[in-house]
């Protein structure tokens, strides 16, 4: 629905590849006077107009730029998936740096509207899982580790906001797990390994969001009122056994108890540190997620579908096309 424009738009997470383009995006609307990116290390991404500001968001400092710069929106990406760093830093960007956020929101008299990035990862990954999630349905067995935690309480948060400011609108976006040519992230990293480890028996039904899909969605609930929680996912899905054969990738299955062989083959091929338990139980049992509200919501459906987003994905990373071969013999 068309809404009072934004004018003084903030960006966090601006300097990872979704900000930035999310940033680029908005600046290119003439109704947006301003787009301030903020993160703790300068972009490698050009941002044009973009005025990038390296604040710490777990700081009070980022009150002091809502309230100075008069920003009356803010596009809250900053929900770290992956890193490097130990996972007691990781969760105190998600979390502290969320709470010091909303609490800055909280005390402007400027501001009008909120958008966060959260995850479909809130929904969890079980055998007893019903076939989709909505966005009313509660986790079978709800996250107790990690970013997908992480994403729990931020939700958490943003929902006391609600309450305490009643009048702001909020828009909560469950996305499925980003793909693209621009997107480096634990799944593409994974996708990426030499000799890539699947689970014994299982063959998870996946969805997969196109980055431009993505942004998009982003674009529509800064520029638009859309209230509410909503999921985002290409249409349809892609098994994951059809997914590496797609992309030609040679595979090992591993049982099931073996789970840790994966984060093994991680570090010792890619360094891949954020080879985290959400993501080992999501490529063990999937996930699939109902997208009907969204695009009634914003009478639009995505560009991509999930098996498009996948081979956007797999041609930009050169994957050759072929019989999926498996190192322990066919199935």
């Amino acid at each position: 629905m068309p809404a009072a424009a934004a004018r003084v738009v903030l960006v966090t997470g601006v300097s990872r590849f979704l900000g930035a383009r999310v940033a680029n995006t908005l600046q290119a609307d003439p109704g947006i006077e301003r787009v301030i990116g903020v993160d703790t290390v300068p972009p490698e991404m050009s941002l044009g107009r973009t005025e990038f500001v390296r604040v710490d968001i777990r700081t009070p400092s980022i009150a002091n730029i809502i309230a100075s710069a008069g920003v009356d929106t803010v596009v809250h990406l900053n929900l770290v998936t992956s890193s490097s760093v130990p996972r007691a830093k990781v969760k105190e960007l998600n979390i502290i740096g969320t709470m010091q956020l909303l609490a800055a929101c909280q005390r402007s008299p400027d501001m009008r509207k909120l958008v966060v990035r959260s995850s479909a990862a809130v929904y969890g990954s079980s055998p007893m899982d019903p076939a989709v999630f909505t966005e009313q349905d509660e986790p079978v067995e709800a996250p107790t580790s990690g970013y997908a935690k992480d994403a729990v309480e931020v939700e958490g948060y943003v929902r006391g906001l609600m309450r305490r400011r009643s009048d702001l609108t909020v828009s909560v976006l469950r996305f499925a797990n980003f793909l693209g040519p621009g997107v480096d992230s634990p799944l593409s990293r994974y996708l990426h390994l030499p000799v890539v480890p699947t689970v014994l028996g299982f063959d998870p039904r996946l969805q997969f969001v196109h980055e431009d899909d993505g942004v998009e969605v982003l674009r529509r609930t800064t520029v638009e009122d859309h209230p509410g929680c909503f999921n985002v996912a290409g249409d349809g899905v892609l098994l994951l056994s059809q997914a590496l054969r797609r992309a030609g990738r040679p595979y090992v299955p591993v049982p099931s108890p073996a789970h840790s062989v994966f984060g093994d083959v991680g570090r010792r091929f890619a360094g891949l540190t954020g080879f985290s338990p959400e993501l080992l139980r999501w490529l063990t049992y999937g996930r699939v997620i109902d997208t009907t509200a969204l695009e009634n919501e914003l009478s639009w459906r995505p560009k991509y579908s999930s098996e498009a987003a996948f081979a956007d994905f797999a041609g930009a990373h050169g994957f050759g096309h072929g019989r999926m071969t498996s190192l322990l013999g066919r199935r």
